[in-house]
């Protein structure tokens, strides 16, 4: 079994610069006549890429040809700030990224682990998504910890392509990664024999283990005014 997005490839419809940004404020809050800086974008803006790369594309736009990440105070940082908030899908979004990094790897005395909640759970709604055309927004647990202050260890990438071997009981999803532009090797691979036992995930050498992954929930939101020649809202 296999899907695509077609038209879709990071090395088209993905930003082709890193995230990797400056250190800068994402947010400045006016508090009488001075403003306090909120976060550091050197820490990332992975989920507001991922959030704005579907945008573009359902607005059918190309991405900037800019291979230097956008800085504070212009119009497409803003944008991908605020996408990066959307992505965190608040108040229920931080309470699912804690408690995947709390539960169990494997299923433990009927509690269900991560392995079971990837590949059951969330799998198919992913290859939904992508069987009906739409690129998939996907959160990575990236850490073991119950304390919310190692949220930011986490990740957030772009679903746009999957294989399915159930034969060999190996699914690969195919994703837009921002740490990695215009990489379209990149790849999520996960055994699906087995799903309540713990399950190891392959993904790119160097980056942090992923322990599971879900669904993000997205919502359109238009680009206009960050990028050019954008229109107001999908066809």
């Amino acid at each position: 079994m296999t899907g695509l997005v077609t038209g879709f490839l990071p090395s088209t419809s993905g930003f082709h610069f890193p995230n990797a940004f400056a250190k800068a404020p994402v947010m400045r809050i006016a508090v009488g006549p001075q403003e306090i800086p909120v976060g550091n974008a050197a820490n990332g803006l992975c989920g507001g890429m991922a959030y704005a790369a579907r945008d573009l594309f359902e607005a059918r736009v190309p991405p900037p040809p800019d291979r230097t990440p956008p800085s504070e105070g212009t119009p497409l940082f803003r944008y991908l700030v605020k996408r990066l908030f959307d992505s965190f899908d608040l108040p229920s979004g931080p309470v699912k990224y804690q408690l995947w990094q709390w539960l169990p790897r494997g299923d433990v005395w009927g509690l269900r682990g991560l392995s079971w909640r990837t590949i059951v759970q969330e799998g198919p709604l992913i290859r939904g998504d992508i069987d009906a055309g739409r690129l998939s927004p996907l959160g990575l647990v990236r850490t073991r910890s119950p304390s919310p202050l190692d949220l930011g260890r986490n990740h957030q990438v772009l679903a746009y392509g999957y294989e399915l071997d159930e034969a060999a009981g190996l699914l690969t999803i195919r994703v837009y990664d921002p740490n990695h532009p215009d990489d379209d090797g990149v790849a999520l691979r996960i055994r699906t024999t087995d799903p309540t036992r713990q399950v190891d995930i392959g993904y790119v050498a160097g980056e942090d283990p992923v322990y599971g992954f879900f669904r993000t929930r997205y919502t359109f939101a238009s680009p206009e005014g960050a990028v050019p020649e954008v229109i107001a809202a999908p066809p």
